[in-house]
């Protein structure tokens, strides 16, 4: 890779602070503390205790990220220690053989690819490959070689054919053939569910020329002697994988029915393509990262670094960095032009985090091509984005089921945390409030030192983040309150008589009221679906903060052994939104009876969320609905409409 002389070193003193009692500071003392640093961001972390292996696996990782964030040089080194180990693999038991394979593929290989290493990338995807998989390793192998032969002789042929053509034409190239990577191979099959006849790029013919624009000219050439396959052209020139990679790809028809794909690049291409980010080092005048290749890599490290601040541990972010490691791109466009490349499969919002953090946060609908669509629309290659905003909108957890980067599910994940973080601390403030009027005390006059005194009691750093607690179900208002100002046996008797006549005799002001925008902290039962209008009582809930039953929901009974729970809530007189509510409609089995019922929920302005059908037989079928209404009200009113239906024997709302 012809690096410097303090790769090299740093690559012989690689293990030296891990496996000898040599400490970091002796290596800047005798080698300087350019080299230590690059030795400290190869080392692991032996000195922490993890909960699990994947966790210390993750934050080995987030340590080298972090170092090769200010210099590229550590990954390289850390690469090629891998390779080494993977070509003496087989000493080791059957076991560590296995996790270090499956490592290897999953962030080593995918890292290589990334930072346009390709030679380590096969070597170490076809290593890995072979030590996790060694039966389907031998038997692709083996098919690779037999249809070796058959296809050598053409590709040959090929090879002959398009030095003739471009010796007619008086261009000058370098024509060789190539072969897919085994570990290539197997991952295509996989990937596209197809068997090994119908991998057709096993092989291929590969085109070096001078300068950028007779890559097209011989491309021309080419497909005056083969004809091209449609669709199978692919431009990394005029716009480069997120790696640094430039060719032409086009799939041929060539003799015999084979098709053969063609890769057309200049020297300097070749060179990035084989060597990627290694293949200008440019550290001798203190340039660095002065070529486009180190600095797409080094852009990379530095979306991955904020993606490691907003995951909220280090296994999540294991799972985003996996995610970022396979980006099959797609190329979209902003309003003004700019080129932005996605993975496969990325969707509207993907591409809103991708031009800015606030633009996702606040992204509500987008034109794609100019037509509306909405956010979950999967993106292709050439489409024109532009994302519509609304200064009140703000991320929804449903987008998680379907945001493909690691960045979009990083930033929308910590504002979920954050958002619930803040209500939980708001709901605890009022819980704490009521908690300690019952104790005939006032949150505000709560001296600082016994809030300071408590804070230290229960180990906390902030009043804040006990107020968080409480919000959240984690710790009991009531507790607190009674620690915060201890009472004497008397005042303990008459608060409690006081609680249980409250809680006996439903009282008019509750301890709560629902307005509906509680938002994450304040959750309404799936059992029941209880919606304004319905008889509620509030239960506190570890980690999830209140869950609001209605009161006769079948599952309240099992809350009845824990009264200290529970949390006398009412709602708003003037609530708004919608609320999804369960009901079943029995009808007679006929033509249209489905389309009736849903007409008449569409008059009341409402919308039917889901709708499935049971206990169906050839006189009478059951249809379960899932409808957004507004309060008891709205309800009765749609109720009242389907029964009237002359095809509805019976309507009846499902609780439980």
């Amino acid at each position: 890779m012809h690096l410097d002389a303090k790769s090299i070193t740093a690559a012989i003193l690689h293990d030296v602070i891990e496996d000898t009692p040599t400490v970091i500071e002796h290596i800047a003392d005798d080698f300087g503390e350019d080299i230590a640093a690059l030795v400290d961001g190869v080392s692991k972390i032996t000195r922490i205790e993890f909960q699990s292996q994947e966790e210390a696996q993750a934050e080995n990782f987030r340590k080298m990220l972090l170092a090769m964030a200010s210099d590229i040089r550590v990954i390289l080194i850390k690469l090629a220690d891998r390779l080494h180990n993977m070509r003496t693999i087989e000493v080791l038991s059957p076991e560590r053989r296995r996790a270090i394979a499956r490592e290897t593929l999953d962030i080593y290989a995918p890292i290589a690819n990334r930072l346009g290493v390709r030679q380590w990338a096969a070597e170490l995807g076809n290593l890995g490959f072979s030590a996790l998989y060694p039966l389907r390793y031998r038997i692709i192998n083996d098919a690779v070689r037999k249809r070796h032969g058959n296809r050598k002789a053409i590709v040959e042929k090929i090879r002959t054919a398009i030095v003739s053509q471009l010796e007619l034409e008086g261009l000058s190239a370098e024509v060789t053939g190539r072969e897919k990577s085994l570990y290539g191979v197997y991952r295509k099959m996989e990937q596209k569910h197809l068997s090994f006849d119908q991998v057709y790029d096993i092989y291929g013919i590969r085109v070096i020329v001078d300068r950028a624009d007779t890559c097209y000219r011989m491309l021309g050439a080419i497909h005056n002697i083969y004809k091209p396959i449609p669709g199978r052209f692919k431009d990394y020139i005029a716009i480069p994988k997120a790696n640094g990679y430039q060719s032409l790809h086009t799939v041929v028809f060539g003799p015999f029915g084979v098709s053969l794909e063609v890769q057309i690049r200049t020297h300097e291409m070749n060179r990035v393509a084989e060597a990627g980010v290694a293949s200008h080092w440019l550290y001798k005048s203190g340039e660095r990262g002065a070529d486009p290749a180190q600095q797409r890599a080094l852009q990379w490290l530095k979306d991955l670094l904020d993606t490691q601040q907003k995951a909220g541990n280090p296994r999540e972010f294991l799972e985003h960095l996996k995610v970022d490691l396979f980006p099959d791109e797609v190329y979209v466009f902003t309003p003004n032009g700019e080129i932005k490349k996605l993975p496969r499969d990325a969707t509207v919002i993907d591409f809103a985090y991708d031009v800015h953090t606030d633009i996702g946060n606040r992204c509500v609908s987008a034109k794609v091509n100019h037509q509306l669509v909405p956010l979950r629309t999967t993106l292709r290659n050439g489409d024109h984005v532009e994302i519509i905003t609304a200064p009140t909108s703000r991320p929804n957890p449903a987008w998680l089921n379907y945001v493909v980067t690691s960045k979009a599910r990083a930033h929308i994940r910590s504002f979920l945390k954050n958002q619930k973080v803040d209500e939980s601390a708001k709901l605890g403030d009022r819980l704490l409030g009521t908690a300690l009027e019952d104790l005939g005390a006032d949150l505000e006059k709560v001296s600082e030192d016994s809030r300071k005194t408590l804070l230290k009691t229960l180990k906390l750093k902030t009043w804040y983040d006990l107020l968080g607690e409480i919000g959240l179900g984690n710790r009991l208002a009531s507790v607190v309150a009674r620690q915060l100002i201890p009472q004497t046996e008397k005042d303990e008797a008459s608060r409690f008589r006081r609680l249980f006549r409250r809680r006996s005799q439903r009282p008019k002001e509750p301890v709560l009221a629902i307005h509906g925008t509680e938002g994450v902290v304040v959750n309404y039962a799936r059992c029941c679906r209880p919606i304004p209008g319905d008889p509620i009582l509030g239960f506190l809930t570890a980690g999830r903060g209140i869950v609001v039953h209605t009161e006769d929901c079948p599952n309240v009974v099992r809350y009845r052994k824990h009264p200290e729970q529970w949390i006398d809530v009412q709602w708003e007189k003037d609530i708004k939104g919608v609320y999804p509510v369960y009901f079943r409609v029995e009808a007679k089995n006929q033509r249209g009876v489905l389309a009736s019922v849903a007409a008449v929920i569409a008059d009341q302005e409402a919308n039917i969320d889901a709708v499935s059908f049971d206990d169906r037989d050839g006189q009478y079928s059951a249809m379960n609905f899932t409808v957004e209404v507004r309060d008891r009200v709205h309800l009765a009113h749609i109720m009242r409409r389907i029964r009237s239906l002359e095809s509805v024997v019976r309507i009846i709302r499902k609780k439980g």
